[in-house]
């Protein structure tokens, strides 16, 4: 992805309207977006034309995380409940609503056939749900960290986890393998690149690691952001040529991936702190979240849909 291609302007603001929003994130192929506000509800945009399509109520406190499914039938959303929650996109019926964690969940991801939702929370534990099952009680439970899991994702058979105990976690289920690695701060983010090669890990220390998967070795290291007191998140653009950050001091900082140089930031005038971002799956869009706001980001050789 050339530098031009790269998200640098902003086409639309967002006024979602439901306290502070949490989290942000694409669907599974970037038409559609969820936030996530403190109002305790889930809100269902086209980002691209600024229109909201469906709320969903139902979580008894604020909702901190949200996913779409593979084939964006369903949504699943944790919060501070202690609860996750799946739910029918076109009806906004409740469906299911797994409990279990001893405190609140940070964050949610459905594997890749959206057969099992994973659930991460402060009390330290992965909890991983059927929903093919009738059961609601977790068909298995990662509990290795020692301190609150901030964050988890899914590859074809890895889950990788990140924790405030400075480790990140990779479970490989066909080898039936942990793979433990100290980063040396509070780990609040880790992310897969496409190739599933790397890992790019965000920490309270203000600074952005890319690590290798197999050896655990720092590959880069990216700086200038600031995340000292709260969790944000970062990601890697479309392509793996850049990656993202948001940050304390209102901007979102973008890096390119081998050479670790900033190529630019975004600025969000009013704000102060950027703590959750999406990047579209395939194309040059980017989403951030700050205050009661989402922006839509893309390349300046873009048009407005």
């Amino acid at each position: 992805m050339a530098s031009d291609e790269l998200p640098r302007k902003i086409l639309r603001i967002l006024e979602c309207k439901q306290g502070a929003v949490r989290a942000v994130r694409f669907n599974v192929d970037g038409g559609y977006c969820l936030s996530c506000g403190s109002d305790k509800s889930i809100k269902l945009w086209n980002p691209h034309k600024g229109t909201l399509l469906h709320t969903y109520s139902g979580h008894g406190y604020e909702v901190l995380d949200a996913r779409g499914s593979c084939d964006n039938s369903l949504i699943g959303s944790c919060g501070l409940d202690k609860s996750v929650m799946m739910w029918n996109v076109t009806t906004g019926d409740s469906l299911r609503k797994f409990r279990g964690h001893a405190a609140r969940v940070n964050c949610v991801c459905f594997n890749e056939e959206s057969t099992v939702i994973l659930s991460g929370s402060v009390d330290g534990s992965v909890r991983i749900w059927d929903l093919r099952s009738r059961k609601n009680d977790p068909v298995q439970i990662l509990d290795e960290a020692k301190d609150a899991v901030m964050s988890v994702a899914v590859s074809s058979h890895e889950i990788l986890t990140s924790s405030l105990d400075c480790y990140t976690r990779i479970y490989d289920l066909r080898n039936g393998q942990l793979t433990s690695n100290c980063i040396g701060d509070s780990v609040t983010c880790a992310s897969f690149s496409g190739d599933g090669q790397c890992i790019l890990v965000s920490t309270m220390g203000s600074a952005l690691r890319l690590m290798d998967k197999e050896t655990g070795e720092q590959l880069a290291q990216y700086t200038g952001h600031s995340s000292k007191e709260y969790k944000v998140e970062s990601c890697f653009s479309a392509s793996d040529t850049h990656v993202f950050s948001g940050s304390e001091d209102g901007l979102v900082y973008c890096w390119d991936l081998v050479q670790a140089s900033l190529s630019h930031t975004l600025e969000h005038t009013g704000s102060q702190i950027v703590h959750s971002l999406s990047h579209h799956p395939s194309k040059s869009y980017l989403l951030t979240a700050t205050l009661g706001q989402v922006w839509l980001w893309s390349a300046e050789t873009e048009e407005t849909e």
